[in-house]
């Protein structure tokens, strides 16, 4: 059973999670919050499996409370909900520590995978989707960590030659078939190096990973048409 929370602050878009998620048998609705500071206390309170976050909420907003649920070290795990206009927040929350983002207007299979997965430890985006949002918006947001140089970062100096090649192509968004087929090694072997470097570099899935590889230079977004 996935128990889950949901923060949004229109009481018709909760009441539509909380039906479908009811009407699932593995999917339980611990609670509901309408803005970022309920969600974090409810999530202290409950330690919900996921918790599905809107972005854009009156006082505390989703990303704000996404990074106070994750600085919390709590076994919570975000999934931001978006639209089409907020792409560009939901980058942010990725950024604060969030697993993944849907949009809004998912289908009912896809939003009950994506919490599966989730829960599961999984990223919800897909490489290749997390590299055209990170292209969309990477020349216009803050990068912190843009001016250190990878290679005197420890996490990057603590992978081995192979691992590194696999940090790279995960931070350009290659699935574990296009970097098995470009390394030309066995897709198994691939996924047991993406564990690694995943611990190495101490990032919690495929998601945060792209996003440090931005952060330290080794990803960028592509050049315009």
């Amino acid at each position: 059973m996935t128990t889950v929370l949901i923060v949004d602050d229109q009481p018709l878009q909760r009441l539509g999670f909380r039906m479908l998620l009811e009407s699932t048998p593995d999917t339980e609705v611990v609670g509901e919050a309408a803005q970022g500071g309920d969600a974090v206390r409810k999530a202290a309170e409950l330690r919900p499996d996921v918790i599905l976050m809107d972005v854009r909420m009156p006082g505390m907003d989703g990303i704000e409370a996404t990074r106070r649920v994750v600085a919390s070290g709590g076994r919570s795990r975000v999934l931001i909900l978006t639209t089409f206009d907020l792409d560009e927040y939901a980058h942010a929350a990725l950024r604060a520590g969030a697993s993944g983002f849907l949009l809004k207007d998912a289908h009912p299979e896809e939003l009950l995978a994506g919490i599966r997965a989730v829960a599961a430890g999984d990223a919800v985006i897909a490489p290749a989707l997390t590299r055209r949002l990170l292209d969309a918006y990477a020349r216009h947001l803050p990068h912190e960590s843009s001016s250190r140089k990878a290679a005197d970062d420890p996490r990057v100096r603590a992978l081995t030659e192979r691992e590194y090649e696999i940090f790279v192509a995960i931070g350009q968004g290659w699935s574990n078939s296009e970097i098995a087929e470009r390394l030309v090694v066995a897709e198994s072997t691939v996924k047991t190096h993406v564990g690694r470097v995943l611990a190495k570099v101490g990032v919690r899935d495929r998601v945060q990973a792209v996003i440090l590889a931005y952060d330290l230079g080794l990803a960028h977004p592509n050049p315009p048409d």
